[in-house]
């Protein structure tokens, strides 16, 4: 028979005791924490569940925190997007709005000096930075986007900024005779035009002739050349156009006609008393006409074609020989260098295309594109009209001032209302549209994924406060009644116990 004495009854509730103390400790420390373990160990079988969770949840707080600098970053470009086409607007109505033709003392219209100073707000807009990060230099955040404004207006020592640039190109264009690279020839009553063979100057498009007895032929040959046979004198009234191409693309059309009037009108010529005197006077108002068009339309479609081979990547000028350069007799561009040319863009310019510049990763499976370059197509042509327009300058003693300051007005407004086809700002902003929409999805995805993992985890490594409550209050009325009875067998001496029992 085996007796079971109050010391071996004591050491079993000291042990009991101790396991509760034990649990006791560890809820406490799940209540304070409001984790169900302090390591993924003390999760047992669910430790390696937990794990992944907690991974894709990580994850998923580093792409909200990829869209918030994105989205910001989108904001602001969309903001500047909107200022430049607001530019272009106010530029345009400026000039609708435009009053009589006075000159400063600088060769300049009021409507050209607010140009200049749109000009420097737009250089200003696309040197916009996003913290430390330019907007519009394409992958190269760390550089200003576009050079400063009186550099590249006025260039920077030897180096040639876009007021110097257009008066290279309009010595290129009219020509050494004036007459816009084109030369009236022949010996009548057969009579000639031809080009030089240059891109500069007047280009023939062709000619469309009324006149009885003539015969047209061209523009055909290198260079092109159209000839003019006269057979007979024509009728009066009878007329013959000559389309003619400007080197900012635009075109001009110079019609003449027969008349009996001497001296003619403008425009016209005199029937003479037979083909070879009337061959006489064709030239002579064709020769004419082409020096008032190479003084007028040819130094407006001269200056938007400089600016916009300036503002172009590398720019473009005109390649002369002599020293000094002789500009009139060049027959060709050629691409300008740091130490003769201003490069107006200072960004990267590489063939990857320019929103792809910059991706960021917002989702498991969202990627968005959001660069930008300061040559992009649309925002080349709207600097290269303003600039134009606010680098041209005019002598109050040039009979052919005003003639030519309004024809580069109606050019630079037409073409700040947008050609079709071309990329507008518009488009541009679509595109960071596009690509805010996607962040701001993403930032939906993301926040959902977040709640949900974040609750599977809370099921894993959360703990219930009210049911740890519950518990620890059990456990400590359990405790305390266990203490009390050891406290008790702990008193009893083996004579009290054998007393007890005998008694």
């Amino acid at each position: 028979m085996s007796i079971t004495g109050p010391g071996s009854i004591t050491a079993a509730n000291l042990m009991a005791q101790t396991n509760m103390f034990n649990q006791l400790n560890t809820l406490s420390q799940q209540l304070g924490t409001g984790e169900a373990a302090q390591t993924y160990s003390g999760l047992g079988s669910q430790a390696g569940l937990a794990l992944e969770l907690g991974a894709q949840l990580s994850a998923i707080n580093g792409y909200s925190g990829t869209t918030t600098p994105v989205g910001t970053t989108l904001s602001i470009a969309q903001s500047v997007l909107g200022q430049l086409a607001n530019v272009g607007s106010i530029v345009s109505q400026s000039i609708t709005q435009q009053g009589n033709f006075t000159l400063d003392n600088n060769g300049q219209t009021t409507i050209q000096a607010t140009a200049a100073g749109y000009l420097d707000q737009i250089f200003s807009l696309l040197n916009t930075q996003v913290g430390t990060d330019y907007l519009f230099s394409g992958s190269a955040t760390n550089q200003p986007s576009v050079a400063q404004t009186d550099e590249i207006l006025n260039g920077n020592g030897a180096q040639s900024g876009l007021t110097q640039v257009i008066a290279q190109r309009l010595q290129a264009d009219q020509g050494a005779s004036g007459l816009g690279r084109l030369t009236v020839g022949g010996t009548s009553p057969n009579i000639t035009l031809s080009q030089d063979g240059s891109p500069f100057g007047f280009q023939l498009a062709g000619v469309n002739s009324g006149l009885t007895g003539a015969t047209v032929t061209g523009p055909t040959g290198s260079p092109p050349t159209i000839s003019i046979g006269l057979g007979s004198n024509p009728n009066p009234g009878e007329s013959i156009s000559f389309g003619l191409t400007l080197p900012d693309g635009t075109s001009q059309t110079i019609t003449l006609q027969a008349t009996t009037n001497s001296p003619p009108g403008a425009n016209q010529f005199t029937i003479g008393a037979d083909a070879t005197a009337t061959g006489g006077t064709l030239q002579a108002a064709l020769t004419t006409a082409i020096t008032n068009l190479a003084q007028t339309a040819l130094p407006a479609a001269s200056a938007i074609a400089a600016s916009n081979n300036f503002f172009s990547v590398p720019p473009q000028v005109v390649d002369a020989t002599g020293s000094p350069p002789d500009y009139s007799t060049a027959m060709s561009l050629t691409n300008g260098t740091s130490a003769n040319t201003v490069f107006w863009y200072t960004g990267e310019n590489g063939s990857t295309p320019a929103l792809q510049t910059a991706t960021a990763q917002i989702g498991p499976s969202m990627t968005v594109a959001y660069g930008m370059r300061a040559t992009e197509p649309a925002i080349t042509s709207l600097i290269a009209n303003v600039a134009a327009l606010a680098a041209s300058t005019y002598a109050a003693s040039d009979p052919n001032a005003q003639a030519s300051y309004e024809a580069l007005c109606r050019t630079v407004q037409n073409n700040l209302g947008g050609q079709p086809g071309a990329q507008s700002i518009g488009d541009i902003q679509a595109q960071v549209a596009s690509a805010q929409t996607a962040v701001t999805n993403a930032t939906a995805l993301n926040t959902q994924a977040q709640n949900t993992l974040q609750d599977m985890l809370q099921g894993f490594e959360g703990i219930n406060q009210y049911q740890i409550g519950e518990q620890i209050l059990t456990l400590q009325n359990s405790l305390s009644a266990s203490m009390s009875v050891t406290a008790r067998l702990a008193q009893l001496s083996l004579v009290n116990y054998l007393s007890g029992v005998g008694g």
